[in-house]
């Protein structure tokens, strides 16, 4: 267990750039050296400055002096002699005829928020003479983090997602499906028919909800109940093929920490698209435009590229997705749709080979009157748009 933490957490720092933190100085090209990225404090609480240094030709006094506008500067332990004015103040300077004892000090250099915040941003200015050099200091309280135990296989890996609606047959088709490739793994069942079935098998977890909740109030209860790593995304007319495998998605997300959704195929359709868009001005508001091109490959696995979203059948971190969430608002026809919510937000690929089966089937009048909405509805959706993305247009 302490070895699948070790690297759950290995993954959790590349996920959120901590492995990335690197201190990184500004070469001497002006006198001053400072870091180049800034740095991170906690609020409210008193950190050294990082790297500071003055690098310059001899003079019979070196001044500096930093200023910023949310905390309080000071250098620890001054001791008798040393010239530092401005101790616990906004704008803070340090004189002396030793350039060794200049540097010695700002070694010793502080900050210190005066403003409470989770997530905000100082600038610090830093001077000497006529050259001045600016760098950010990020205010952040530390984020815990959230770490889902593997375990030794895809059953504490994986739970299967399923969103039902009147056709128990083909769910049922599908489950069978399901176990006969992986017996043991967790499926959960969403289930907002008019009339609810009861769904049998092992390690299944049916959810009856209020008839005709909609597509997106479905996902968004079943992703709530999911304790593992990941989830995979099945329709309920679905079917496992001889070549469906788990794994394989899998394999492609351990590689990649940094990836949050891998979609396959439906048979021969591999649906992605990009999301191109302008955010337009605060009055009218942005366009989005799907287009149905890849973008760059992923390294090291042929077949798979970066895309904006994918098509129905997808693997996705259950921690990066849960953030983004399905808007319950969109009832009937709502896909591409959490791919805008997700934009910029989730990393996103598409892989061939990665395929599942289609039943085929017809769909019944009732069902067809819940799949394809009213002009009104689709009316109330664009409205929807209009207002939650700030968008004047969208482009399919």
């Amino acid at each position: 267990m302490q070895k699948r933490r070790a690297e759950e957490f290995r993954q959790h720092q590349i996920r959120t750039g901590r492995e990335n933190d690197v201190l990184i100085l500004a070469p001497a090209n002006t006198p001053l050296q400072y870091p180049i990225k800034g740095f991170r404090v906690t609020p409210m609480n008193k950190t050294r400055i990082p790297g500071l240094a003055l690098q310059t030709e001899a003079r019979p006094v070196y001044k500096v002096s930093l200023r910023v506008q949310k905390g309080r500067l000071s250098v620890l332990d001054v001791q008798f002699g040393e010239q530092v004015d401005g101790q616990n103040e906004k704008e803070l300077s340090i004189s002396s005829s030793s350039l060794k004892q200049l540097n010695e000090l700002l070694s010793r250099l502080t900050y210190t928020s005066t403003v409470y915040h989770i997530k905000t941003q100082d600038l610090a200015y830093f001077s000497f003479e006529n050259h001045e050099v600016i760098f950010p200091i990020e205010i952040r309280r530390l984020s815990v983090p959230v770490l889902f135990d593997p375990g030794k296989d895809v059953n504490s890996q994986v739970t299967v997602l399923i969103k039902a609606f009147l056709r128990y047959k083909e769910l049922n088709v599908l489950i069978q499906s399901i176990r006969s490739h992986y017996p043991k793994i967790k499926i959960i069942v969403a289930d907002d028919s008019l009339e609810p079935e009861k769904v049998k098998g092992e390690n299944i977890e049916h959810y009856i909800m209020p008839p005709a909740q909609g597509w997106f109030a479905g996902r968004n209860l079943a992703l709530s109940q999911v304790t593992t790593k990941y989830f995979l995304w099945v329709d309920d007319d679905f079917v496992f093929l001889e070549n469906t495998n788990i794994e394989s998605f899998v394999k492609i997300m351990e590689a990649n920490p940094e990836l949050d959704v891998v979609g396959g195929q439906v048979e021969s359709n591999q649906f992605s698209f990009r999301l191109e868009y302008e955010e337009g001005s605060s009055d009218e508001g942005g366009c989005i435009t799907r287009v149905m091109q890849t973008r760059a490959p992923l390294p090291g696995f042929d077949g798979c590229f970066f895309v904006d979203g994918v098509v129905n059948y997808f693997m996705g971190r259950t921690e990066a997705v849960r953030k983004v969430g399905f808007d319950p608002f969109l009832k009937r026809v709502a896909h591409t749709e959490f791919f805008i919510d997700a934009l910029g937000d989730l990393l996103v690929v598409t892989c061939k080979d990665l395929k599942i089966g289609h039943q085929k089937h017809s769909s019944t009048n009732k069902y067809s009157s819940y799949r394809h909405p009213s002009k009104s509805d689709s009316n109330a959706k664009m409205t929807h748009h209009f207002f939650k993305n700030h968008l004047k247009c969208i482009k399919y």
